[in-house]
């Protein structure tokens, strides 16, 4: 088997030797290519080589954001002619970032050892489950995009980054409370509409989900769209209001696991397409990486694009 192990140096959580660990535990029982990313949008060159040169499988090692780069590269842009799944080689992960949404997703240990071990296993008995993918400005998305504050939240959290602060838990709970608080981070408001359903006007903030978990704080999954998974359509999540008082009655609700419900929320677990509109620019997210300010985005997703090194649902 031919596997290409893609790593990101500047993960949060990712070690030179925990690097070397894996790339050493992978070429004691494959042939492995060790590419390591030196910018940004590497990895998904990286990601369409290997579809390209038709290797068996890529394992990224890094955070989300690395994860959805390859995956993009591997799968090509939604407006091109989608590739094959069986082309395509299927992807594995071992988390190396803050949060690891989509390897959580996925059961995937948050322990780098331990997802190591998972791998091999899962690698050697060819186990391959295919997901479905979300998608919007032409890219994929694997786990949620979004639009107002949640994308506030992520763009703080890259600059509390780039001046030195490691994006742990504790930090983006604190940000996220920090930003509902501060009159100045008001987001412009939106209108959402689905399949069915009158325009859902004057949304605060609002994301779409291609599966669930939407997040995780430290070991607790925050499901924003309980039944919403990798082979069902998407989940919407929008707000209407960035009151304190309101969001925090929602905010323990999620936090306990309870079904999301409020009066200044709209939910729906499995619908064909989501349009934003805003009159203002406002900020917009993927996979917890900034994207920048979007008037629109139009969302839809699609069956089946690539295949995971998981264990099917069933297991």
């Amino acid at each position: 088997m031919r596997v290409m192990l893609i790593t990101n140096p500047f993960a949060t959580f990712t070690t030179v030797e925990g690097r070397d660990a894996l790339a050493n535990t992978l070429a004691s029982r494959f042939t492995v290519d060790i590419r390591r990313t030196t910018h940004r949008g590497h990895a998904g060159e990286l990601g369409a080589e290997a579809t390209a040169h038709g290797y068996d499988a890529v394992v990224v090692h890094g955070g989300d954001g690395s994860v959805n780069e390859v995956a993009n590269g591997m799968v090509g842009a939604p407006s091109s002619t989608i590739r094959d799944r069986a082309d395509i080689p299927a992807l594995g992960v071992v988390p190396g970032g803050s949060a690891n949404v989509f390897a959580r997703a996925l059961n995937i240990s948050r322990d780098p050892l331990t997802a190591t071990a998972q791998l091999m296993e899962l690698l050697d008995s060819g186990a391959r489950r295919p997901i479905s993918l979300g998608h919007t400005l032409d890219r994929w998305f694997l786990f949620n995009a979004g639009m107002g504050m949640d994308a506030i939240v992520v763009r703080r959290m890259e600059e509390l980054r780039h001046k030195g602060r490691r994006a742990t838990a504790g930090r983006y709970l604190r940000t996220t409370v920090g930003s509902f608080f501060r009159p100045s981070v008001t987001p412009p408001t939106f209108t959402v509409t689905v399949p069915d359903h009158d325009p859902i006007d004057g949304v605060r903030f609002g994301f779409v989900s291609n599966t669930g978990p939407w997040t995780y704080l430290g070991t607790r999954p925050i499901r924003t769209n309980p039944n919403t998974d990798f082979s069902r359509g998407l989940g919407i999540f929008a707000a209407t209001s960035v009151s304190v008082p309101r969001n925090i009655v929602l905010g323990s609700r999620l936090l306990r696991g309870a079904d999301p419900k409020a009066a200044h929320l709209f939910r729906d677990d499995d619908v064909e397409w989501v349009e934003f509109r805003s009159a203002e620019p406002a900020d917009v997210q993927m996979d917890g990486d900034y994207l920048g300010e979007y008037t629109g985005l139009d969302f839809g997703y699609r069956h089946d694009v690539i295949d995971v090194v998981a264990a099917s649902t069933a297991d």
